[in-house]
């Protein structure tokens, strides 16, 4: 009997090719022009976007790309180069025959290019998963829509299973919870990225997903409910988003008492700019400046040996 061979894609939305006002802009055109991520009144949203946004914005947020930019490039992409061949050498270790590879939805190396490239190689059957844990239509919704408007004029679609999200699967909580080492008197945040109220208002259980995992990480370190909060980041425009916001709550905490912090982005399979910067310069300068006394941030699951374990747990079911 012949042997199935499995093409696996791990997905993410994507990364600037370089950190330049041309790069930036080129990576911001078809995130922001998204429906599942922006998704105003077009008549409205376009002009605005093209006529001020994509002009002015990659100059005024180029220095933050700058800032966590390595010389081998992007950390996202260099994490999730990592990330898939990680898997690729536990899988090879099954016997199963699995062909491996990270993908973006936008940049590169891009999801359209790799499934040109598994339907060449004669691939049997696909493996979809969103490094996304808890489900958003922001993020993981996106990254189905492109497979599908991938095969949309395609005769034929392999057979192909697409992993919905493991927000809540005990290797990730476990894995998250052993990445946790609090000091004394340390109290911990939970930051994950934030999608407009609305969105959850209209049926996008993010918002659950998201304090399900910190709970169950809470729990799982014996922390009382005094020890640990939660708060959403990286907000954008004028609308309300999922609150608390994660920049007023690291600028409220010191008058609190709470001057000795910890933040998890558990949402985040791999550091990018919104971690990195977002999270371990900016916010942590706004938290000091406000009279914090301590500020750590505890680095995503990445390449390390027990989230590439979960991984393979996840895909592994499908063989």
């Amino acid at each position: 009997m012949t042997r199935k061979t499995y093409g696996i894609l791990l997905i993410n939305l994507g990364t600037p090719d370089a950190p330049t006002p041309k790069g930036i802009r080129a990576f911001l055109k078809p995130f922001l022009s998204d429906r599942r991520i922006i998704d105003l009144n077009r008549f409205y949203w376009l002009p605005a976007l093209h006529g001020f946004i994509l002009p002015r914005r990659p100059h005024k947020i180029r220095h933050l790309y700058e800032n966590i930019w390595t010389k081998d490039g992007s950390p996202l992409a260099l994490i999730a180069q990592a990330q898939a061949k990680a898997l690729q050498e536990q899988l090879d270790q099954t016997g199963q025959s699995t062909i491996v590879k990270e993908a973006m939805v936008i940049g590169n190396p891009n999801i359209t290019d790799l499934l040109d490239d598994f339907l060449a190689q004669g691939v049997d059957h696909l493996i979809l998963l969103p490094l996304f844990p808890q489900y958003s239509s922001t993020t993981t919704a996106t990254g189905l829509d492109a497979f599908t408007r991938y095969f949309a004029k395609k005769k034929g679609i392999p057979p192909f299973d697409f992993i919905h999200s493991y927000h809540d699967h005990p290797a990730y909580i476990q894995a998250l919870a052993d990445s946790i080492h609090l000091a004394e008197d340390e109290t911990l945040l939970f930051s994950f990225h934030g999608i407009p109220q609305r969105y959850a208002d209209e049926g996008d259980y993010y918002p659950k997903h998201c304090q399900r995992t910190a709970e169950l990480v809470a729990q799982k370190l014996g922390l009382a409910d005094d020890q640990w909060l939660l708060s959403y980041q990286s907000r954008f425009g004028r609308e309300v988003w999922l609150k608390p916001y994660t920049d007023e709550t690291m600028a409220a905490l010191p008058a609190q008492g709470i001057d000795k912090l910890a933040v998890i982005c558990p949402g985040f399979a791999a550091d990018c700019l919104e971690t990195l910067e977002e999270i371990n310069i900016t916010n942590r300068r706004t938290f000091l400046e406000a009279g914090g006394k301590n500020f750590r941030y505890i680095p995503a699951l990445n390449a390390q040996a027990d989230h590439i374990a979960l991984l393979a747990q996840l895909v592994r079911r499908y063989f």
